[in-house]
């Protein structure tokens, strides 16, 4: 299973709060959000990571919650995330999210693909 830091975490639900105030704002109904993360093919390194917001479970996902939010992955990204931690950086250099898989065994400078 895939774990979130409180920071990330924390994150996640700022963005989630502002999409709610977003669709209240413009009259819409608010359908609840969850945290997708997955793997997708390509990158410098075979593999990269994805984050997004979706409404939709998918029958076979897998789904979990944590420090309030949550979560779901599909089976096949998550033989590659097993284990996975995400945490959110927000310093001088840049701020996102950051990924430490110990599946993989290699990753790229930016952080964002792997190999296994």
């Amino acid at each position: 299973m895939v774990r979130l830091t409180e920071r990330a975490a924390k994150e996640v639900t700022t963005i989630i709060q502002q999409q709610k105030e977003l669709a209240e704002k413009n009259g819409e109904e608010f359908k609840p959000l969850f945290l997708r993360v997955g793997v997708k093919g390509g990158g410098c390194s075979g593999f990269s990571y994805s984050l997004d917001l979706t409404e939709n479970v998918g029958e076979l996902d897998e789904q979990w919650e944590q420090e309030g939010v949550q979560i779901v992955c599909d089976p096949k990204s998550n033989l590659y995330l097993e284990g996975t931690v995400i945490d959110f950086k927000d310093e001088m250099m840049g701020r996102g999210f950051v990924f430490t898989n110990p599946n993989a065994t290699s990753t790229c400078g930016c952080g964002s693909s792997f190999a296994v």
